[in-house]
């Protein structure tokens, strides 16, 4: 079997930057979550999918605002946006789904755990996590048994195509957004270094702690090296917290097993309110399969 794990925040701001407004009959605006659930039915009919479970950023801010003030926040979202994150999770729900809401975490550390948890587990062929954040790519496993797909795009991302399009393994994300920083996140990673004299030290040493203090030890051809190092000596705290926040936390609370994730259908009562409330009738023709 398949597992496979949905970022549903990335899903929320796609539909709701990617499709026209939608109000629901009270007035509200329900465009991101409206373009989810679609976006999920149509997963539900596609072979394979019968094991899934979806994270959402339940609340904006985790641990990482408290390690780093500049860290993301809510601030500069759009209201309508924020104001959806609660009934997308409630919708999901009601279309049979295991939901993660995170708080002092991140949609992104649901997922990691899950896909350590799942990868790890023996009945599992494949763990695909569907999204194409560049976090994500951490997870990924030199074997194959965990990827991640861009369902925009339909690419499989895996060992392979994260060294190249990064230059560097899945191991050593968390390292290279340290070192070249993540304007999405909000942390600017250390001077001088950007994506290309990162992928060249990092595929050499792989991790910060590895790359030796002085640019004559180095066994890569870098551009400007000599400043890249004393950078790297000067800010080296920095750059270890900075990897800190871009590493995945797989302690993120996951209590469902295996079995919980499960797709059994969609459960018809908390479905059709969900449509009244949404008003979105059309949704009921797009039920892949009834629950009961």
């Amino acid at each position: 079997m398949q597992v496979h794990l949905l970022d549903a925040t990335y899903e929320i701001f796609r539909a709701h930057f990617g499709r026209p407004p939608a109000a629901a009959p009270d007035g509200r605006a329900v465009g991101g979550t409206l373009g989810v659930v679609e976006s999920v039915l149509g997963l539900l009919r596609e072979p394979g999918v019968t094991h899934i479970g979806c994270a959402t950023d339940h609340v904006i801010r985790s641990w990482r605002n408290d390690r780093w003030p500049g860290y993301k926040t809510e601030t500069g979202m759009p209201p309508e946006l924020l104001a959806q994150f609660q009934l997308l999770e409630d919708a999901l729900r009601a279309c049979g789904l295991v939901v993660w809401p995170m708080v002092e975490y991140e949609a992104d550390d649901a997922i990691g755990a899950a896909a350590a948890r799942f990868g790890d587990d023996p009945a599992v062929e494949r763990v695909i996590i569907l999204s194409p954040d560049k976090d994500m790519t951490q997870c990924v496993r030199e074997d194959g048994r965990v990827v991640c797909f861009d369902r925009r795009k339909s690419l499989l991302i895996d060992a392979a195509a994260v060294r190249q399009k990064f230059g560097v393994s899945p191991a050593s994300i968390p390292d290279y957004l340290a070192l070249v920083g993540d304007s999405a996140d909000g942390f600017p990673g250390v001077t001088g270094w950007g994506a290309k004299s990162a992928a060249a030290v990092l595929s050499r040493y792989e991790h910060l702690e590895a790359i030796p203090e002085r640019a004559s030890q180095w066994d890569a051809s870098v551009r400007g090296a000599l400043t890249l190092a004393a950078n790297l000596r000067e800010q080296r705290s920095e750059a270890f917290l900075f990897r800190e926040l871009a590493t995945l936390s797989l302690d993120a609370p996951i209590p469902e097993s295996l079995e919980d994730l499960r797709w059994r259908g969609v459960p018809r009562v908390p479905f059709l309110e969900m449509v009244m409330l949404l008003g979105a009738p059309h949704l009921r023709g797009r039920v892949p399969r009834w629950a009961d």
